[in-house]
């Protein structure tokens, strides 16, 4: 596997020919053995959302979701209520999602507002997070309201159509995301979103996302028919990763010249945006897939649906839900194949996993996970100023 750009469409295709034509598919260079431990201990589980999840920049919702000032996205991020919100300057910010008073949460779920108001006590916040209004500030004798605005994250930076946050500092090293491919355009509105908790540990059910080599097994009725068994192109990109999983149709490319190739339709890529969040690409929209660990047992799975498609065209309508319910058929047996896995991890029989050559994206991103995990653990967090936290 290579750390070069990811390679253009044509090539991608190409291999996929290739693959096709000599009953191959994309190998890594090495095997891997992940232990059971890791998908089990509170301790390791701990670690990966205090050191990991809350200190990398991670894509918290697609630009989309905040189409103008005053919208906002409010969910736990890393076990953190936090609060999304296009200001009137246009800019997102993202700020803990509590009440300088008492604590209380300002907002749940999304919508759209001039301002934020605590239900409680009536402490008001402009959208870039200035505390405005103290009813009855006379009860607060000395109260400076510049000092007590809401508390933003870290960082937040609009990229690529996504809003990544990173609540914590210090985050490691390389993580440049000017240097990501599009994948979500400024086109782009969204459909809908959902959220669904599942009874898994969040890497069980990333590692789904990563490999072609169950396809036949477990996608007999849904994904085999159209697509191929364990044929697949494999790519990372810094600690990201990408894979194409190529249906039965890109042959029909075969008939025209490389100019004229087009993937729309003929393949699917996903993209794993470390550590937790997928995009993948479908021929009437694309899905964002939100990883969010709540327990070392249990995960959030967080999806957005986004497409370029006009919402007066009868004809696109129809194709994005025959897209949708293609989609969700094959969602409901990963998700039955990724309890079924957490479910034999009580049982005790695996010290390890085991991963194959065929499985290489799961070996790049445990080692990645580990590598940032170390990170953590040698540079403390950190304090706005710099100063270590107690």
């Amino acid at each position: 596997m290579s750390t070069m750009p990811l390679k253009d469409d044509a090539t991608v295709v190409q291999r996929i020919f290739d693959h096709i034509d000599h009953r191959t598919t994309d190998v890594s260079d090495e095997t891997w053995r992940e232990p059971v431990a890791n998908y089990t201990s509170p301790e390791r589980f701990a670690a990966e959302r205090e050191l990991v999840l809350r200190r990398y920049p991670t894509p918290f919702c697609p630009s989309a979701a905040l189409p103008e000032v005053g919208s906002y996205v409010a969910r736990d991020a890393a076990g953190t209520p936090i609060l999304a919100v296009r200001g009137a300057d246009g800019r997102v910010r993202a700020f803990r999602n509590a009440c300088r008073h008492r604590g209380t949460q300002l907002a749940a779920g999304t919508g759209c507002e001039r301002a934020f108001v605590c239900r409680y006590h009536g402490w008001t916040y402009a959208l870039d997070g200035a505390l405005r209004h103290v009813p009855h500030e006379y009860g607060f004798p000395g109260l400076d309201k510049s000092t007590r605005g809401l508390v933003p994250v870290a960082a937040v930076a609009e990229v690529g159509g996504m809003v990544f946050v990173t609540q914590d500092a210090p985050s490691p090293p390389n993580t440049d995301l000017d240097r990501l491919p599009p994948m979500i355009s400024s086109q782009h509105r969204l459909l809908n979103s959902a959220a669904l908790e599942v009874p898994v540990n969040w890497k069980i059910f990333a590692e789904g996302f990563l490999e072609g080599y169950h396809i036949r097994s477990t996608h007999t009725e849904t994904f085999y028919p159209r697509q191929f068994d364990n044929l697949n192109v494999i790519e990372t990109f810094g600690r990201n990763r990408r894979i194409a999983f190529p249906y039965r149709a890109v042959n029909k490319l075969r008939s025209v010249t490389p100019a004229e190739w087009s993937v729309d339709g003929k393949l699917t890529y996903v993209y794993h945006l470390f550590p937790n969040v997928m995009i993948a690409t479908f021929p009437a929209n694309i899905f964002m897939t939100v990883l969010e660990p709540v327990a070392v047992d249990r995960t959030v799975f967080i999806t957005y649906v986004l497409t370029t498609r006009s919402a007066d065209d009868v004809e696109a309508q129809t194709t994005i839900k025959r897209g949708g319910d293609f989609v969700q058929a094959g969602a409901v047996e990963d998700r039955e194949i990724v309890c079924a896995i957490q479910r034999g991890v009580a049982s005790g029989a695996n010290e390890f996993f085991e991963f194959g050559r065929f499985e290489g994206l799961l070996t790049h991103f445990h080692r990645e996970l580990r590598a940032a995990l170390d990170f953590g653990k040698a540079h403390p967090r950190t304090q706005p100023d710099g100063t270590a936290v107690r």
